[in-house]
């Protein structure tokens, strides 16, 4: 399936995007507590999506980007 990340990725609650962003850092900065910064970003997506503040097509979507890795 393709994924339009311009379109899958705007409109995240402000906490989801916090955790994405610490952990592209993490990534970037490649520090011993990636795992971490992973389970933070899969707690958020669960979150939103239960809470109904995402899709379950964006919930899918950032599963695969952010905890999978599936997404490069």
């Amino acid at each position: 399936m393709e994924y339009n990340e311009e379109i899958l990725e705007k409109c995240l609650p402000k906490y989801l995007e916090e955790d994405i962003k610490k952990l592209k850092e993490g990534i970037r900065n490649k520090v011993s507590y990636i795992d971490c910064l992973i389970n933070e970003v899969q707690g958020s997506i669960n979150s939103a999506f239960v809470d109904g503040d995402i899709t379950e097509e964006q919930c899918d979507y950032l599963f695969k980007k952010y905890v999978y890795g599936g997404i490069v």
